[in-house]
Order: C-alpha cells, then structure tokens, then sequence
C-alpha cells in the first residue's frame, strides 16, 4: 500500500510542510513519485517516520535522528534503542515529579528544603557535556571555539540558564505563528527580559551583541537550522527582532 503525503500527514500528525522539510534535507525520502508529480510512501516510509517522531519527542536534532537512522538499518534495534532511551527519560520524569511534590510540600508548610534534595532528577554534568558535545565539535572545528574549555559546568546554573533560554525562544516560536510583528511591544519586551536575565546570570551581552550573535545564527547553517527545526523562519524573525530592538536600545541594560 503507498500513502500520499497528506495521508502520512494525518497518520503521524505532522504537518505536510514538516514531510516536504523531512523529504528536503534527506530525513524522509518517498518510495517514489509519480508522473502527475506526487510524492507516495510505503511502509518501509511509514515505519522510518515512527522512528524519527521517537527522536523528535527525545528532543534529538534532526541532522542527529539522520545518522542515527542511516547507521541502524534494523527496525528491531532501532525500537530497542528508542525504548531504552524513553524508560531513561520517563525515570528522569518521575524523579522530578517527585522533587517537585516535595518542593510544594515544604512550601506550603512554609519549611525549608534541604539543598541536596532540591535538584534531583536535572541532568548531572556528564549528560549536559554530552547534550552540547555536537554544538561543541562544530564550534571547534569551524570557529576555534571550545565549549568543552571549562571542565566544570555548574548544573544548577545550566538548568536556569537553559530553562530560560527554551521559554525565550518558545515564546518568540509563538509569536511568529500568531503572526505577530518582530517590533511589537509584546516581542520588544521578551526580548528585553532575556538579555536582563543573561546579565544578571554572569553573561554580560548588551542588546548589539545579542543582535549580532542572532545575525550570527541567522548565518550559519548548524545554528539557523537548530531554530528553522523548532519553526520555519524563526531564525530570521529572531535577528530582526533583535536588531530592532538594538536600535532603540543603545543604552546598557
């Protein structure tokens, strides 16, 4: 049986733009086409897209579910891999339901929680090293920059810092979509919240260099695709609006 591209649509509960996306850049390839210009999938198709919306909810790159699905050509190992990593993140999950729940209680008990007890279950040093280990090979070998430099990362800080970072570009996702303008008040104010956030968390940017470094991503395919994977244009969007931002905003904040 061959699916059209707005059957596969329905079944996975992607959008047609996400396939044609997938079909772009080699993720997800019809068996074939038709003369009338249709691009058709068969099951082989259908199973490789279960596989890929695994990795996307684990949170994995696009370029990374790529390799990972043209190194592992068997479906079997494929699921027990993907099974594995699930049950880890569904531990992890559970662990900071449970921090959490404990968080509430000596909140509403008005009781202080011991330091040892408040962060378990958010990634331990060696599973953030790993998370930017790509961003970093890339960095280096492209720019001579090494995020790696520093052996220590401070997880209490990488949790905050990334949580932040995540709601900031989530909320700029969604003004995008609802089709708000990059120079509304609404964005101006986002935008102006995190470059107070980063400053107040040890990395001192002022509204030019964080519209240079959006200029930056905006330019470089690793980084403009990381922003292009989560909604298409947002990579631009996010430089215009900080260089709006910039120009209206030449005093340090």
């Amino acid at each position: 049986m061959l699916y059209t591209v707005k059957d596969l649509s329905k079944l996975g509960n992607v959008t047609i733009k996400t396939l044609h996306h997938y079909h772009k850049i080699g993720l997800l390839l019809p068996e074939q086409i038709s003369h009338s210009g249709y691009r058709l999938y068969g099951r082989k198709e259908l199973e490789r897209l279960q596989h890929i919306l695994f990795y996307r909810a684990l949170d994995f790159p696009l370029k990374e579910i790529k390799k990972l699905l043209d190194s592992e050509p068997d479906r079997l190992s494929l699921l027990l891999k993907q099974k594995a990593l699930l049950l880890e993140r569904m531990r992890r999950t559970e662990q900071l339901v449970r921090t959490i729940n404990e968080s509430i209680t000596f909140t509403e008990k008005g009781a202080i929680m011991d330091e040892s007890q408040m962060f378990k279950g958010f990634q331990s040093e060696e599973e953030w090293k790993k998370a930017l280990e790509e961003q970093s090979a890339y960095l280096k070998e492209n720019y001579g920059v090494d995020l790696m430099e520093e052996k220590t990362i401070d997880i209490q800080e990488m949790n905050v810092s990334a949580q932040e970072a995540t709601s900031f570009i989530q909320a700029m996702a969604q003004a995008l979509t609802t089709g708000v303008k990059f120079d509304d008040e609404h964005v101006q104010r986002l935008m102006k919240k995190h470059i107070e956030f980063l400053n107040s968390h040890g990395h001192e940017t002022q509204p030019e260099q964080f519209a240079q470094q959006s200029r930056f991503f905006l330019n470089d395919d690793f980084h403009r695709n990381m922003l292009e994977d989560q909604q298409t244009g947002l990579s631009y969007y996010l430089c215009i609006a900080a260089e709006t931002f910039a120009a209206h905003h030449t005093d340090k904040i």
